[in-house]
């Protein structure tokens, strides 16, 4: 860890697409390995971490809503794939010897515990890494809106997005190479520009309850530690 770590309770929203390695879909063991590990090294602090996952390396809704499957059921099938993600990753930290809860925002009890507020807080306080999966357990809501939703009802100092990218560009820097890079945007020159750092609810949600979210790669080993402590490549929006 670089040094005092800036805040005390984060969550972590990360893309399914970052568990993929190099595959085209499903889990890559050894990226799914290495994220775990940048978990285990923040929480070993002392900071208190929650997460929530995406699904896109499983199941997309809205690309399969596309595929023909009615929206609704497609967004419930992409909450179904969050929650096999969850259970991985899950996994991966008790076997790092990181006590970890995943609750999930659908009920299914033979898995997993049921979302609870007051029980979500309770393991945190007890050192424990804790998993929001299902999203919000709506259709039409995106995971980016249920981590922005989490933080707040955890109270957590600040949203942490670990992307493919090392913060918030003025276009793809993948495909454009003349993209610059920005390292503090606002909430409403991130909404008024339309800059996709997250979906529109979940950028107006951390703007009502003042929760700062830093976009940071979750590809750079000891990126999530950095940022963190306030340090390393990212953009941060407040």
């Amino acid at each position: 860890m670089p040094s005092e770590p800036t805040y005390k309770r984060v969550l972590l929203k990360l893309s399914g697409e970052g568990l993929l390695g190099d595959r085209e879909y499903g889990l890559d063991p050894e990226t799914v390995e290495r994220i775990c590990g940048e978990v285990k090294g923040v929480h070993d602090t002392g900071v208190e971490v929650c997460l929530v996952i995406g699904a896109g390396n499983i199941f997309r809704g809205v690309s399969g809503a596309a595929a023909g499957i009615e929206r609704t059921t497609a967004d419930y099938m992409g909450m179904l794939a969050t929650v096999i993600n969850a259970l991985a990753v899950q996994s991966v930290l008790e076997k790092m010897s990181v006590d970890t809860r995943v609750l999930s925002a659908i009920h299914m009890s033979m898995v997993c515990e049921p979302y609870i507020r007051r029980r979500a807080v309770r393991h945190m306080e007890r050192g424990r890494v804790v998993i929001f999966a299902a999203g919000t357990g709506n259709p039409f809501f995106t995971t980016d809106t249920a981590a922005a939703l989490r933080a707040a009802e955890m109270g957590c100092d600040a949203l942490l997005k670990g992307t493919q990218v090392d913060g918030v560009y003025t276009a793809d820097p993948n495909i454009d190479p003349n993209a610059e890079r920005y390292d503090k945007l606002s909430y409403q020159e991130v909404l008024s520009q339309d800059l996709r750092v997250m979906d529109t609810s979940a950028v107006a949600l951390s703007r009502e309850n003042g929760i700062p979210i830093l976009v940071f790669s979750i590809h750079n080993p000891g990126s999530f530690a950095e940022v963190v402590c306030g340090k390393g490549k990212y953009t941060i929006v407040s």
